[in-house]
């Protein structure tokens, strides 16, 4: 049977990240995704950028230059400690995440750190409890929780516009040559982390939490997985099938469905942009984000926190230490399944 009613999704309700109450912003390690976000708060947010600190002297003064940062520090202790610093942006190596949220959140700072938030469940509950006993804001910049785009998806699987959800596909591949850093085994590489934390994210927006997890790796190497395909189980029997790999390029789609319809990303699942839902009643709907990518969709995340330490919270909503912990507890399962070792 087919409707002839129109199908209409949820607006977004994530308000333009230049409206967020300005704060003053540290960053630890001046590498490539610290540039996308310091270019993401200079041009599309009203945060400021008082410090930036680099063990390495020459990038970190290069680095203040590019994105006019007033101060650099040839160490992390000296930027934590300074007064003119409210929040802590930490784009360290995975392998020091950890480390470095508790400096800043022993120092006094609030911090937003780039995912993964640690190496593992149990460091990222242990930033967790740092956050709460000291009274300070902690998330992880998982840029996709916090987009105009994922909003809406949340609202339309709330509403159960899908119905069941029986399946949800996503995969994550990049081909990257071997001089990457992902291909070094002591900064944590492979896909599990820097890819992988996308598609688990995404799996467990629309399922939960897994009540059980599959999954067959493919090495890179001899040091390093280079491919996981996952199987994830809900409580209720429904899959996510997952891949991620730094062995080819891949679609980069994501799609949910259910008994009632399927929602299907246009482009690159993670990251702003388009998607389609159709009912199986005929009725179908396109969602037009008019976000760009890098750098304008970072400045979601840096608004995000903004908007939760000016009003006192501990934490985002959007995307809770809780939901960071589920899914690293997923990363985690995977990591024993496969026999990945992480320098811990």
């Amino acid at each position: 049977m087919t409707s002839t009613s129109e199908l209409v999704l949820p607006p977004s309700r994530i308000a333009p990240p230049m409206n967020a109450p300005a704060l003053r912003w540290g960053i630890l390690g001046p590498g490539w995704i610290a540039a996308r976000f310091a270019e993401a708060l200079r041009h599309h947010t009203s945060q400021k950028i008082t410090a930036v600190a680099s063990r390495n002297a020459l990038r970190g003064s290069a680095f203040a230059a590019d994105w006019g940062i007033p101060t650099v520090h040839g160490n992390y202790d000296d930027l934590v400690a300074r007064s003119d610093v409210d929040v802590v942006y930490i784009a360290t190596p995975h392998t020091l995440h950890f480390e470095h949220a508790a400096l800043a959140l022993e120092a006094g700072k609030h911090v937003v750190v780039e995912k993964p938030l640690a190496l593992d469940a149990h460091q990222a509950r242990a930033i967790a409890e740092l956050a709460r006993s000291t009274g300070l804001f902690a998330m992880e910049a998982m840029w996709s929780a916090f987009l105009p785009m994922f909003d809406v998806i949340d609202q339309i699987l709330a509403q159960g516009m899908l119905g069941e959800i029986s399946t949800v596909l996503a995969d994550h591949g990049e081909h990257f040559d071997t001089d990457h850093r992902i291909y070094d085994p002591a900064l944590a590489g492979g896909p599990l982390l820097d890819l992988g934390t996308y598609v688990v994210y995404f799996a467990q927006k629309a399922l939960g939490r897994p009540a059980g997890v599959t999954a067959v790796g493919q090495q890179a190497n001899s040091e390093l997985n280079g491919q996981i395909s996952a199987t994830l189980t809900s409580p209720t029997g429904a899959h996510a099938v997952l891949n991620t790999t730094i062995l080819a390029d891949t679609p980069n789609l994501g799609a949910v469905c259910g008994t009632a319809g399927m929602l299907r990303t246009a482009g690159v699942f993670y990251r702003p942009g388009d998607f389609t839902v159709s009912l199986r009643d005929g009725r179908s709907a396109r969602f037009v984000d008019d976000v760009s990518g890098y750098p304008a969709g970072l400045a979601y995340e840096a608004a995000e926190a903004a908007r939760r330490i000016a009003s006192g919270e501990l934490e985002s909503p959007c995307h809770t230490m809780s939901d960071t912990i589920s899914t690293l507890e997923t990363l985690d399962e995977l990591r024993r399944l496969l026999g990945i070792d992480f320098p811990l």
